[in-house]
């Protein structure tokens, strides 16, 4: 009697909730008699007029609309579909848009089949009267972005940092995981967690301070490295994978932090120094090249050709700090390397002058180079076909340069697309490509000037980069309420098979030493514009 009892307890209890859904959904209001208003609604994050991949997570967004008492929002496609399955029709009381996820899935698989965008009408009721805000698009494309997003989640404020955590988000839906965190690490630093060609099996990150080290995974398999040698200046602290994930090319730097006397800045970080070094995992070396560690030049963010056969980074020649500060000016250069052979070239080219940026070739499309005059950051797309970077007024610190954009080089014609549609007011910065070379994210601080979020932007087959939009929150007013910046976001093509007690353990293994070796000698001349 009594598990007869239990069940239809049970049983009152589902049938109570199914009803108070039912009435819930019967009391939400419908429009009627709407007034049309000839301008797009004002939602957040702006999703209006955007391109979106097919597999991305319902594009949640909440009205700003003082006194909204509800809204609908009609997701409509094309004729081509046939009725019962081409749209979403979402209502809800207050002003927030919360998409059921198969539903969207299913909508977005079937538009991006028919190449058709979809159209977006939202009507909201305020103070009992309803208007229909002038419809946006949404276009879908076949082109899927990577599902696994790492980022570092730290306090945006100055050179201070608490409860720092990495963390792996799926982008096409809403689970999120910690990669490493500070409750395993005692509270400690940890920097950027960086994919070997995008490849959830090749990775590395850092934990700074004593005992730290890079934490590699090969395969889910962890080791800890010190890649540094006597006569370096620092660990290395930039990095990037070769092709075939046996090299590193990485920069050791000399960072300072200092605080602006002018009021409208808050914080500049600079290089008192800085080299690059090539790392061999196999045979636990670190190859020096007296091109690329020179006292005279400051070299840093190197990066890998995707074919391996050269290294990108940025270079400056030195100046008087921290009163030059503001001469500090970086350009765009590369040099060879052979994989077969772990050699480097003998010539730095440079393809983006340091004092010359606003001389550069721009596209048609993006006319008015905007005179910044310092490069940092190059990623270059895995088809080899891009090479995305940041400029700035000068330095190498372009999150707190609010002037800070994104740039895109053909590499075949040499054309600069200043980018546009994608910039903001405020800085736009650290990104990366997809493993398809069609989307790539990056941090702005559009917003506020303050908290970094991951945008994507779609480069369409003729090389046209599009709006950017927000990474989605399962809660429209997820940005409103976290006080974590989005810090260094990187796209992998699966989810990484590290656990933050992994972490824990590899910190506790006698971290692997490398020897620093001279390889070649070298005659070429070198100088930075």
């Amino acid at each position: 009697m009594r598990n007869l009892s239990g069940c239809c307890h049970g049983l009152r209890m589902w049938l109570s909730l199914g009803l108070a859904i039912l009435l819930q959904s019967a009391c939400t209001p419908v429009p009627k008699d709407a007034q049309q208003v000839d301008e797009l609604p004002p939602i957040y994050p702006d999703y209006c007029d955007v391109t979106i991949p097919v597999n991305i997570a319902p594009l949640n967004f909440l009205l700003r609309l003082e006194g909204c008492e509800a809204i609908e929002v009609r997701v409509e496609g094309s004729d081509v579909i046939s009725p019962d399955q081409r749209s979403i029709t979402l209502r809800a009381r207050g002003c927030e848009a919360v998409f059921d996820l198969d539903e969207w899935k299913a909508l977005l698989a079937q538009m991006a089949s028919v190449q058709m965008p979809l159209r977006v009408t939202v009507s909201a009721r305020v103070d009992g009267r309803w208007r229909q805000y002038r419809p946006f698009n949404w276009r879908v494309v076949p082109d899927s972005i990577d599902p696994c997003l790492t980022y570092r989640l730290i306090e945006p404020d100055y050179e201070v940092w608490n409860h720092v955590e990495l963390r792996q988000r799926c982008t096409e839906n809403f689970d999120e995981a910690p990669l490493a965190d500070y409750v395993h690490q005692e509270n400690r630093c940890m920097n950027c967690h960086t994919f070997g060609s995008q490849n959830p099996a090749l990775s590395m990150l850092y934990v700074r301070g004593p005992g730290g080290g890079a934490i590699l995974n090969q395969c889910g398999q962890l080791r800890k490295l010190d890649l540094k040698a006597d006569s370096m200046l620092s660990s290395s602290v930039y990095f990037g994978f070769s092709p075939s994930g046996r090299y590193i090319c990485f920069s050791t730097n000399l960072i300072i932090p200092a605080f602006h006397s002018q009021p409208r800045k808050r914080l500049e970080v600079y290089d008192s120094k800085s080299d690059v070094y090539v790392a061999d995992l196999q045979q636990h070396s670190i190859l020096n090249c007296p091109l690329t560690a020179q006292a005279s030049v400051f070299e840093t963010f190197p990066t890998f050709s995707p074919d391996g056969r050269y290294i990108y980074y940025c270079a400056a020649d030195s100046v008087q700090l921290p009163s030059d500060v503001e001469r500090l000016q970086y350009a765009l250069v590369r040099i060879p390397f052979d994989e077969a052979s772990g050699t480097f070239g003998q010539q730095v080219d440079t393809l983006v002058p340091s004092a010359a940026v606003q001389c550069a070739a721009v596209s048609q499309q993006q006319p008015g180079p905007r005179g910044k005059h310092s490069v940092c950051h190059p990623r270059i797309s895995p088809d080899g076909r891009y090479l995305l970077y940041t400029v700035a007024d000068y330095g190498t610190f372009p999150i707190w340069h609010p002037e800070a954009d994104l740039q895109l080089m053909d590499l075949q014609t040499g054309i600069i697309d200043t980018l546009g549609v994608v910039n903001s007011q405020k800085s736009d910065t650290y990104h990366s490509w997809a493993s398809n070379s069609r989307w790539f994210v990056f941090a702005s601080k559009r917003d506020d000037g303050l908290f970094g979020k991951p945008y994507f932007s779609y480069v369409d087959r003729e090389g046209h980069a599009h709006k950017p939009f927000c990474l989605p929150q399962r809660y429209p007013r997820f940005y409103d309420n976290t006080l974590k910046s989005f810090n260094a976001p990187e796209l992998g093509r699966g989810r990484v098979p590290v656990t933050p007690d992994d972490v824990a353990r590899a910190m506790q293994l006698e971290a692997e030493k490398f020897q620093l070796v001279g390889k070649q000698t070298h005659t070429g001349a070198r100088t930075i514009p």
